[in-house]
């Protein structure tokens, strides 16, 4: 007798075909989706008017330079809290809905959802709906099938080949971009670039889908520690349901007719009636479909809906659901809130109330300081002054701590020099104290650099310290 084959661990993926539907969900889907998929593909071609030593891109990943532009803002490398704080609040945002709603950010703004929407309509245009969809599948190839997949799969290439180009549009000025690439002549990175997200495009939305959410993305396994009783998510109400049955004759039957209506558009293939699944992104279609029948059979909508699970035993009992908003405004959800607006605010504040030049101090260590002929201590400093303004600006700089210091500066005898516009400058100073000028027991004390614009008299300072005080 032969051993038992064991058993696999992974099973073999069934293609999900949903069938379109028509609802209030669907509609609000789409126009996300058309808002969405604007804002990424359109953006980089808004133009927006710094001056002319900036560029006139409105969003710009500049690496070549190290900057950032969102049209009127321009972040610098020294001030990448800003982005860190914008991700904050992007994840404390996501820990609200999801407290509130659900996986509402899975079912409407996931990058994932909104192109793997997109696929499928596509699909749908060209093979049909879900009926003709599945008898493609099942049928053997010849040569409608073949055209079919054919022109199915160049649409989805050219979706992945525009997306992938979107994306490089954002880092560098895109019309001159889009002609370097169309002439051949764009940098390798560009070709790449593009090629890699065109081909993961056409993957997860196409190919993989569903299989993305599932197993590739930790949202769904994270999600469970934001959401407790009072969250509202799609649920099957059950009590309402059970015990379902097909026909007009619903003596001893609940309302649901057993269509599987709410399945079939399921872009993830489960049923929304076992419960609460790892699988769900709360999209709502299934909503829409079961709206429908209920319609069409005339019974009252919302056998699949939006509900809190702390409603269903009133709802068993007869009672009407309690407000959405008792359900929003709990704890939980309040005290998301207010992070997230705190952290909105410090940004904003910060933002608004950052200085147009900058200064940044580096003692030279090699050597500490040098003793000069006559006695005196120089100690050697590397400046790094930035002007965010669109034009050249003189900056002075003065040295603060005791009268008898002086400073002096590399390559000039003034003590103020042009930093270029939008641009950091590296000025070494010098800073000279006469031999015992600052008695003192330690061997260093600290001393202010001032920069001060001689435009508009702006004044910044970095403070540093001087050594060999002691000597």
């Amino acid at each position: 007798m032969s051993p038992p084959e064991p058993q696999s661990l992974y099973a073999a993926r069934e293609p999900v075909f949903p069938r379109r539907v028509s609802g209030p969900f669907r509609t609000f889907k789409w126009a996300f989706m058309v808002v969405t998929l604007g804002i990424y593909y359109l953006s980089p071609w808004i133009r927006w008017d710094r001056g002319p030593n900036l560029p006139d891109q409105a969003i710009l990943v500049d690496l070549a330079n190290r900057r950032f532009f969102f049209f009127w803002i321009e972040i610098w490398p020294h001030e990448f809290y800003f982005i860190a704080g914008l991700l904050i609040m992007a994840g404390l945002g996501l820990f609200l809905f999801t407290s509130a709603a659900g996986r509402v950010w899975c079912g409407y703004a996931c990058p994932q959802t909104v192109w793997t929407d997109l696929f499928i309509l596509t699909e749908r245009w060209i093979e049909g709906d879900r009926n003709a969809r599945v008898t493609l599948w099942k049928a053997q190839w010849d040569g409608r099938k073949a055209r079919l997949r054919f022109t199915k799969w160049l649409v989805w290439f050219l979706i992945g080949l525009v997306t992938g180009g979107a994306w490089v549009f954002y880092f560098t000025d895109a019309p001159t971009l889009l002609v370097d690439l169309v002439q051949g002549n764009a940098h390798p990175i560009a070709y790449t670039t593009i090629a890699v997200l065109g081909v993961s495009t056409l993957l997860f939305g196409g190919v993989a889908r569903e299989q993305v959410c599932i197993y590739m993305c930790p949202w769904p396994r994270i999600q469970a520690a934001m959401m407790d009783e009072d969250t509202i998510t799609i649920s099957y109400r059950d009590w309402r349901g059970e015990p379902r049955g097909r026909g007009r004759k619903r003596d001893g039957l609940g309302y649901c007719v057993d269509c599987y209506a709410c399945v079939n558009v399921c872009p993830m293939g489960i049923d929304i009636r076992d419960g609460q699944q790892l699988a769900c992104i709360t999209c709502g279609l299934c909503i829409d479909a079961c709206d429908d029948v209920m319609a069409r059979i005339g019974k009252p909508r919302g056998l699949v809906d939006y509900l809190a699970f702390t409603d269903e035993p009133g709802e068993r009992a007869g009672e009407p659901p309690r407000p959405i908003w008792q359900h929003v405004l709990r704890t939980r959800t309040i005290l998301y809130t207010t992070l997230w607006v705190l952290v909105g605010v410090g940004l904003s504040v910060a933002l608004f109330i950052r200085a147009d030049i900058d200064l940044t101090v580096a003692p030279i260590r090699n050597p500490t300081f040098v003793t000069l002929s006559d006695g005196s201590i120089r100690n050697s400093y590397d400046l790094r002054l930035r002007n965010k303004h669109g034009e050249d600006r003189p900056l002075r700089i003065s040295v603060a701590g005791d009268p008898s210091l002086r400073i002096e500066l590399e390559g000039t005898p003034y003590e103020s020099v042009s930093v270029p516009a939008d641009e950091t400058m590296l000025q070494k100073a010098y800073v000279i104290a006469p031999r015992g000028a600052i008695p003192s027991s330690a061997d260093s004390t600290v001393i202010r650099f001032w920069v001060e614009d001689l435009t508009n008299g702006d004044r910044v300072y970095k403070d540093s310290v001087f050594n060999g005080t002691g000597q």
